[in-house]
């Protein structure tokens, strides 16, 4: 595939390993995983400024039109990595190091022989859980009501999560590009949150 000049400002992760170097401890970070061209990342990231925003997909000509977008809306706070989900959630992000991830109309993979595609199953739910902050947040939303209900019943049955929709109040109203879609057909989205539980710290025996 021939290197494009957006190419320069996006990271290539695909078929690595390695853990990310995040500077800043104090700033709030926020991942969209699965961003595709971006519209809502974009819009995130220029409502809050002050706010280290990732991007993250597997397609890179989605990508590249992210970082066109970025440059339309003069937007200078992300980072933007082509990676797999799973990889990066299970491998590259520091234990508690992220205050929300939004994960938006994936891809539900309804045909039984194509389920074990699906992300959102139990084992990343764990993955979740470490990655974000004490009280972070993991914001999920579907078009397909089947998706959308056997995977809060994954974040349910972890007992790593309580649902608390209002931790997505303050962007109600920005939309991702499949979701706009989907409206437009007269399909609804449906969206929640799920606060993490730390873990109660291990006692030491004496």
């Amino acid at each position: 595939m021939k290197k494009q000049p957006q190419d320069d400002f996006i990271e290539i992760l695909t078929d690595k390993y390695q853990l990310l170097s995040l500077d800043e401890s104090d700033l709030i970070r926020e991942l969209d995983l699965g961003c595709g061209v971006g519209s809502f990342t974009a819009a995130l990231a220029q409502r809050y400024p002050e706010r280290k925003i990732f991007a993250a997909d597997v397609m890179i000509g989605r990508l590249r039109k992210l970082v066109k977008r970025n440059k339309r809306m003069d937007v200078n706070n992300m980072t933007i990595l082509r990676v797999e989900a799973r990889n990066l959630i299970s491998y590259m992000f520091p234990d508690n190091s992220l205050d929300r991830i939004h994960f938006l109309c994936p891809d539900p993979w309804p045909k039984d022989r194509h389920r074990g595609h699906r992300v959102l199953v139990s084992d990343f739910t764990s993955q979740i859980h470490r990655v974000l902050k004490e009280d972070g947040v993991f914001h999920f939303a579907s078009d397909d009501e089947d998706y959308y209900a056997m995977g809060n019943n994954a974040l349910r049955m972890s007992g790593l999560f309580i649902e608390e929709v209002q931790h997505i109040s303050d962007i109600a109203d920005i939309k991702s590009d499949f979701e706009v879609r989907w409206l437009a057909e007269g399909k609804k989205v449906h969206h929640t949150a799920w606060r993490k539980i730390p873990r109660p710290a291990k006692s030491i025996g004496h």
